[in-house]
C-alpha cells in the first residue's frame, strides 16, 4: 500500500501542486506573497498548510478541498460590499448571449409563469410564497454587467429585476445570518455569503435585454451577480433561504470554490 501511494504522489505531484498553488494565488491581492506561495510550496508544504497527511489519492482531495476553502475564506476577507462590479453600454451586449448549464440546451426546464409561487423560508419574518406579479411590481434596475464562466468565456448581458437587498429587507430577514441558498426547478442549487446578497448589483432577474426573462436563461427567475462567476448565479429559482449552517452547491459539493467571486 505505502509503495503504491508512493509511486502515486510520484506519478501526480506536479498535478497535485499545480492545483494547489492555483487555489491559493488565484485571489490573493498581495503579488509577492502570491508568488512566493505559488512558487516555493511542495507536497510536503501541502501536507503542512492543510493538515492532512498525503497518503493516497483521497487524502490529496481532501488536502486540496482545505486550501479551496482557505480561498473561500481569503476571498471574503477580500470582498467589498461597496465596490461595483464595471458596466457597459448596450451597444457592447453580446449577441446572442451564450446558453450556458450543466446540461443541454434541449433540456431547458419549463416553468408555467401563472402557478409559480417562490417559495421563502428560514431566518426571514415574511414566509408567504411570492407570485411573478408580486415579483414584477416591487421596485426595479437593470444592469448591463459581464457574466464570466470559470470555463473561460465572458459575455455581457442586459438583466433587469429586483435588488436582492430590497428583497431581503421585505421580507425581513436577518441580514446578520452568514448564507443565502437558493434551490430550482433544474434540481441546481447554490448558495451565497449575505455580504454578495446585499451587494447593490445582487439582482432577482425578471428580464433580459428588456423583455421577460426567457427559459434558456433562467425564466421565471434567476440571480444575477457580477460579483462572482457564472456558475453561482442559479437558473429557475424556486425556492430561496436564509441560513447560518453551511449550504453548498451543486459544484461547490463537488470541489469548486464556494465563494467563486470573479
Amino acid at each position: 500500500m505505502i509503495k503504491k501511494t508512493t509511486r502515486w504522489l510520484a506519478e501526480n505531484s506536479e498535478t497535485v501542486l499545480k492545483d494547489a498553488r492555483h487555489e491559493i494565488g488565484r485571489h490573493l491581492d498581495l503579488p509577492g506573497r502570491r508568488i512566493f506561495l505559488q512558487r516555493s510550496l511542495s507536497l510536503g508544504g501541502l501536507a503542512m498548510l492543510s493538515g492532512c497527511a498525503l497518503v493516497d489519492e483521497d487524502s490529496v482531495d481532501s488536502a486540496l478541498m482545505k486550501i479551496s476553502r482557505f480561498n473561500d475564506r481569503v476571498q471574503g476577507w477580500l470582498f467589498d460590499p461597496n465596490r461595483l462590479a464595471p458596466t457597459y453600454p448596450e451597444a457592447m451586449i453580446t449577441r446572442p448571449f451564450p446558453f450556458n448549464a450543466y446540461y443541454g440546451e434541449d433540456e431547458v426546464r419549463e416553468v408555467d409563469g401563472e402557478s409559480y409561487r417562490l417559495e421563502v423560508t428560514g431566518l426571514v419574518a415574511d414566509k408567504h410564497a411570492w407570485t411573478l406579479a408580486e415579483l414584477h411590481a416591487m421596485p426595479q434596475s437593470d444592469q448591463v454587467t459581464r457574466h464570466i464562466c470559470v470555463e473561460g468565456w465572458s459575455a455581457i448581458g442586459k438583466w433587469g429585476g429586483v435588488p436582492f437587498a430590497t428583497f431581503l429587507r421585505r421580507v425581513g430577514a436577518d441580514l446578520t445570518a452568514k448564507y443565502v441558498g437558493f434551490k430550482c426547478a433544474d434540481d441546481y442549487y447554490t448558495s451565497i455569503d449575505m455580504p454578495t446578497a446585499l451587494h447593490p448589483q445582487t439582482l432577482l432577474t425578471l428580464t433580459y435585454d428588456g423583455e421577460t426573462l426567457p427559459p434558456r436563461y433562467g425564466f421565471p427567475m434567476k440571480l444575477r451577480m457580477p460579483t462572482k462567476l457564472g456558475y453561482k448565479n442559479p437558473k429557475h429559482i424556486q425556492a430561496i433561504f436564509v441560513t447560518n449552517n453551511y449550504p453548498g452547491g451543486y459544484w461547490e459539493d463537488q470541489g469548486y470554490n464556494w465563494f467563486g467571486g470573479s
